[in-house]
């Protein structure tokens, strides 16, 4: 047997090829190394192992959980900035019920927007527990509330 096949304590190892793309898979729906311990029945070590091991298996993992991030990225920048989406309502017209396609606007998320900004721009995003009496600029609160009024006055504006 090749030391692909044992582990470093000389014993046969568990790993089998077909596990890199079963581990991809998996961390496409964001599995941790403990996922995938109890997914393949072995202890979390046992992964640690293949990954620092078996190449093939760490590539496979570390481009699924990129792929997952990078699709969660996508959905909160998304709801950060408001989207709009194609949809059907169904009315009932004459006692028929009727199909139109319709579009709907997701307004911006202060929540994602904070979040996404607290990440990117730690230094000027995080939030202070007292104000900086020097500090001239908006808080977070002050965005919030701001956000919040504009987001009633937008309602108020459809109303009419």
């Amino acid at each position: 047997m090749d030391g692909q096949n044992k582990t470093q304590s000389g014993r046969p190892t568990l790993y089998k090829p077909e596990y890199a793309e079963m581990a991809h898979n998996y961390c496409l729906l964001g599995a941790t190394n403990d996922e995938l311990a109890g997914f393949f029945n072995v202890s979390p070590s046992t992964v640690d192992n293949w990954l620092s091991v078996h190449s093939e298996f760490a590539t496979a993992v570390g481009n699924g959980r990129a792929a997952a991030d990078a699709s969660i990225a996508r959905k909160l920048f998304q709801r950060a900035l408001g989207y709009d989406y194609d949809t059907r309502k169904i009315f009932m017209y004459r006692g028929t019920a009727v199909e139109v396609p319709c579009t709907m606007h997701m307004p911006a998320d202060v929540g994602a927007c904070i979040f996404w900004l607290r990440n990117r721009r730690r230094h000027q995003w995080l939030e202070r527990a007292r104000p900086d009496p020097d500090d001239s600029g908006l808080t977070v609160l002050e965005i919030e509330e701001a956000a919040e009024r504009a987001r009633r006055m937008r309602e108020q504006a459809h109303e009419q």
